[in-house]
C-alpha cells in the first residue's frame, strides 16, 4: 500500500520504466558517440547481435524503422565493418545480415563494467523475483512492438488520405 501522498504502485512503476527507458537512451547515445556512430545504429547492431541473424525486412520490423532508414543504417554498419551481408544459400534473392564478432569486440569490452555491476545487482534478487521481472519485461516488450506496428499502420493510413 502506498504511503501517504505517494502515488499508487502501478504509477510508480510507470515512472520508473520511463526513467529507465530515458536512461537507456542516454547511455546508448554516450556509448555510440564513443565509437563514432549514432545510437540508432548501435541499438540496431545489438538487436541483430541478440537475434544472431536477420534479413533487412526482419530488422526493419524488429526496430520499427522504415525500409529506407533500415537500408541506410545497414549500409553504415557494413561500411564500418560491424556487420556483413551474406547471400541466403536457400534463396539467392535474400540477403542475411550477420554481426562480425571480431569487429564488435571493442564495443562488447566497453560494456563489461556495467554488465558486471548489473549482474551483481540482479544476483541479489531471488529466482522468483527475477522470473517476475522477466515476465514484466517480456510482456512490456511485446506491447511496445505491437504499439510501434499500430503507429506505423496509422501513419500509412494518414498518408493515403
Amino acid at each position: 500500500m502506498p504511503k501517504k501522498n505517494e502515488p499508487p504502485l502501478i504509477e510508480q512503476v510507470g515512472h520508473a520504466v520511463r526513467r529507465m527507458g530515458a536512461q537507456s537512451v542516454l547511455m546508448s547515445e554516450a556509448m555510440a558517440s564513443r565509437f563514432g556512430m549514432n545510437s540508432t545504429d548501435l541499438e540496431c547492431l545489438d538487436v541483430l547481435f541478440l537475434r544472431g541473424e536477420a534479413t533487412a525486412g526482419e530488422l526493419a520490423k524488429a526496430t520499427g524503422l522504415t525500409s529506407g532508414a533500415t537500408t541506410t543504417m545497414i549500409d553504415r554498419l557494413v561500411e564500418a565493418g560491424y556487420i556483413r551481408r551474406d547471400n541466403d544459400p536457400n534463396d539467392r534473392r535474400r540477403v542475411i545480415l550477420r554481426v562480425r564478432p571480431e569487429k564488435i569486440g571493442p564495443i562488447a569490452r566497453a560494456y563489461e563494467p556495467i554488465a558486471q555491476r548489473t549482474t551483481a545487482l540482479w544476483s541479489t534478487f531471488s529466482e522468483k523475483e527475477l522470473a517476475t521481472v522477466l515476465r514484466f519485461i517480456d510482456e512490456s516488450l511485446k506491447l511496445s512492438v505491437d504499439w510501434i506496428e499500430e503507429l506505423q499502420q496509422a501513419e500509412k493510413a494518414r498518408k493515403k488520405k
